[in-house]
């Protein structure tokens, strides 16, 4: 049987009175939040999956905090990655204030970016809150993400519902793009997420060496024999004295690897050809020390090499190993060209030694040493979410901060960058260079580990890890 037709279940007018009591009632108790819209950067087209979104909206609307004795209880979670806090509120908001005032702005809103073109798809925003968009709540200064919208409680009065219930958790950051414009809730997440520490260096100098050249009866270049093995740190390498007398006895150093584990000797590498040694009697190369046992070396000896290299100024900014270049100044037939390597100051980026990994023969004069040259000095300063690019790794990240170190010495150079959403891995020595600021500065080191959870242990844990069960020889749960 039909309903009776002289009793109303509700009139436009006292929907519309219903409507305006609420509103007033969350003016007078409410308080303003600022509602954010996510919009979609990257999905996967196969798994349907956000990989990359945005934040770069926002509305104030006013709300009814529901939470009258704090945070929801047993938000709090203890899991086996330490203490997870999942603090949830609940806020309701007035649904004709947000489609009066709040949908305008959101439709027609492009939401999907694919392949780095606008699918043709559209997320329709436009109807209610969405589950995954965020609310900033300035009492707590927090970001809330939405995870739960209730649009039928209370359930039709007068045959019509008029507010949202925003069921929301705390904030998990993963390397969303959030730029506001409202410095309050921009700062919030400066700092936050999965964040690279660059310590930047803003100036350089070229390091420059000069060559000496020796006479007859030098160490050329030392051939490895045998590697050794079970080394712990560096061997010294020790070569005999000269039979002739008045000659200078040869230095070298030991170049190590690793190799699953092992350490053996890689190269060995002259610091002083000496002098006064024949090719029919070579020195005897002994090397020593350092935990392992089995490398052996032969020298070779040759004639009007180059004796030893000089650094004449150490430089600075070198946080990768420069190349050095010796000028071809011996004849084609007479003669081979020498080769060196350098070695660099990590802490303070400076050229500490040159080392020759062939002496050469034949010189008839003495050759010019060429070091080359390290990033120019920096310049600029980077703003909050620019792209800054990497000049030789080419990675890519986006700023979220930039700051004046207060602790500058020749060990901490004065900048400290802070980046997030890399593409890749930096590497030491390559220029920084910001895509709107243009600012550029040379990378002396970064820190992927600078997010720091006050209860986060799992470095630790694998630390332990591995000095309980070592792979390196042999799986512990056995060969089958």
């Amino acid at each position: 049987m039909a309903l009776n037709p002289f009793f109303l279940q509700g009139s436009a007018r006292e929907q519309y009175l219903i409507q305006d009591l609420i509103n007033e009632q969350l003016k007078i108790y409410g308080i303003d939040v600022y509602y954010i819209p996510r919009k979609f950067i990257r999905t996967d087209d196969i798994l349907r999956e956000v990989e990359t979104s945005k934040f770069d909206d926002n509305f104030i609307i006013e709300a009814y905090l529901d939470n009258y004795e704090g945070y929801a209880p047993g938000s709090d979670l203890m899991t086996k990655f330490g203490l997870r806090l999942k603090n949830e509120i609940n806020l309701i908001i007035s649904q004709e204030r947000f489609q009066d005032f709040i949908t305008p702005f959101l439709e027609g809103v492009q939401t999907g970016i694919s392949d780095g073109s606008i699918d043709d798809y559209e997320i329709d925003l436009t109807t209610r809150p969405r589950e995954g968009d965020l609310i900033y709540f300035p009492l707590g200064q927090r970001l809330f993400e939405i995870k739960r919208v209730e649009a039928e409680k209370p359930f039709y009065q007068l045959g019509k519902t008029y507010v949202y219930e925003l069921l929301c958790e705390l904030f998990e950051y993963e390397n969303e793009d959030i730029d506001t414009s409202v410095d309050e809730i921009d700062r919030v997440v400066e700092d936050e997420g999965y964040i690279t520490t660059l310590t930047l260096d803003n100036s350089s100098t070229n390091a420059t060496a000069t060559a000496t050249l020796g006479g007859d009866g030098m160490v050329g270049r030392i051939v490895l024999n045998n590697d050794g093995y079970d080394y712990v740190s560096i061997p010294t390498v020790t070569i005999a004295d000269p039979v002739v007398g008045g000659g200078i006895t040869a230095t070298a150093v030991a170049i190590t690897t690793s190799i699953g584990g092992v350490y053996s000797v890689e190269s060995i590498r002259i610091t002083n050809a000496g002098s006064g040694y024949t090719a029919t009697n070579p020195p005897s190369v002994t090397i020593s020390g350092g935990g392992g046992t089995g490398a052996a070396a032969t020298a070779v000896i040759v004639d009007d090499g180059i004796r030893l290299l000089t650094i004449t100024n150490a430089g600075s900014g070198y946080y990768i190993p420069p190349t050095v270049t010796i000028t071809d100044d011996v004849g084609p037939s007479i003669g081979f060209t020498a080769t060196a390597v350098a070695v660099i100051n990590s802490t303070d980026g400076t050229v500490s030694a040159l080392q020759m990994t062939n002496a050469g023969f034949g010189y008839t004069e003495t050759p010019t040493v060429s070091i080359s040259t390290v990033s120019s000095t920096g310049i600029g300063t980077f703003v909050y979410n620019e792209t800054v690019t990497g000049s030789l790794s080419g990675t890519t990240a986006v700023v979220r901060g930039f700051r004046i170190r207060d602790d500058i010495s020749a060990s901490n150079p004065p900048y400290e960058l802070y980046v997030a959403i890399n593409s890749g891995r930096f590497s030491a020595g390559e220029s920084i260079v910001g895509a709107a600021s243009s600012a550029s500065y040379i990378l002396k080191s970064y820190d992927d580990n600078s997010h720091e959870e006050s209860y986060d242990t799992n470095e630790e844990i694998e630390t332990e890890a591995d000095s309980i069960l070592d792979f390196t020889e042999s799986n512990p749960f056995g060969d089958y």
